[in-house]
């Protein structure tokens, strides 16, 4: 879409803390009446929906959604930021496995500014299944290098925890 649709879609998303939780609905109204002036078959359009009913507190209602923009062919940053999204919310509705299964292949993905979220959410979905150690491996290696010191310790230490003994 054009930069002034993008533009008026970033200002509908900093106006988010304007609607408290009994406003819910009319935030998701402003999303849709901006998903359509959208063209036919956008990915866009189902990604910003998706965000939307996640961002309001429905997981369940967000899945779908984020799977039709990855579907339409959602992909680069936006197709990134729907795939942690997306694992996110598989795990709030208790489909952990599917959430680790769509997050770990981003962690070979191309470096980039979402890295640490998809660590961070790979973890949480590792953690719902009860495989603690590798979460909190990724948790301390995505934190190593934000360190004013220890960077070094501490991704040995990530690394150990899910390094078969020997």
């Amino acid at each position: 879409m054009n930069q002034d649709w993008e533009d008026r879609v970033t200002a509908a998303w900093a106006s988010f803390d304007d609607y408290p939780e009994e406003r819910a609905q009319e935030f998701r109204d402003l999303i849709d009446k901006l998903v359509a002036e959208l063209p036919e078959g956008s990915a866009l359009g189902p990604f910003e929906q998706a965000c939307a009913w996640d961002s309001t507190g429905h997981s369940d209602r967000a899945v779908p959604l984020y799977q039709e923009a990855l579907a339409r062919g959602l992909d680069g940053y936006k197709g990134r930021r729907a795939r942690i999204q997306l694992s996110s919310s598989l795990r709030n509705t208790g489909r952990a496995m599917e959430g680790v299964a769509l997050l770990t292949p981003e962690l070979d993905a191309p470096s980039d500014e979402l890295d640490d979220a998809v660590r961070a959410c790979l973890a949480l979905c590792l953690s719902s299944l009860g495989r603690d150690r590798e979460g909190l491996s990724l948790v301390l290696g995505a934190l190593a290098p934000h360190l004013p010191r220890y960077q070094r310790s501490m991704a040995n230490y990530a690394r150990l925890l899910v390094e078969p003994e020997g």
